[in-house]
């Protein structure tokens, strides 16, 4: 573990901190070219069946996690994630993604996200940890582009 990694906690959300993540939402990809406007992230980051974590670096946030528990088929869905700019590229995607498979381990078998045709790194970032595409969506949110349902099995630890 780097010192970085040491310093890292995730901890649910505070309000202030839904619309931190809103707006990292709102200037960042996919969501721009998904065309998601701050409302609507606003609106995605305050449903009350959702859960919502932010990552936390030297007690700034610098990530977040947005989860329905029983999204597809009754399993848990990774609905977004997102780090912001000054983070990327640091192991902050890794570490919420750890954090969610460990989250739902005790109580789910199967984990699901999407990740968007148009979004490579992030599609990397997902096979590397396990996860399978299982479907596409075509034209599901903008036409053009199709959205990866992907897969991964959460084995019992």
């Amino acid at each position: 573990m780097s010192p970085a990694d040491a310093d890292l906690t995730i901890e649910a959300a505070s309000e202030d901190e839904r619309e931190w993540a809103a707006a990292l939402m709102a200037r960042s990809e996919p969501w721009i070219t998904l065309r998601r406007d701050l409302e609507r992230c606003r609106i995605a980051c305050r449903r009350p069946e959702y859960l919502l974590f932010v990552a936390h670096q030297g007690g700034r946030p610098c990530g977040f996690v947005l989860l329905h528990p029983r999204g597809v088929a009754g399993s848990p869905y990774l609905a977004s994630i997102a780090v912001a700019e000054e983070f990327r590229g640091t192991g902050v995607g890794t570490r919420l993604l750890d954090f969610v498979e460990r989250f739902f381990r005790p109580q789910a078998r199967h984990l699901f996200l999407c990740v968007s045709s148009f979004n490579p790194r992030a599609r990397a970032l997902y096979e590397r940890h396990g996860y399978r595409v299982v479907g596409e969506l075509e034209d599901y949110v903008i036409e053009g582009a199709s959205e990866l349902l992907m897969h991964k099995p959460l084995g019992r630890s």
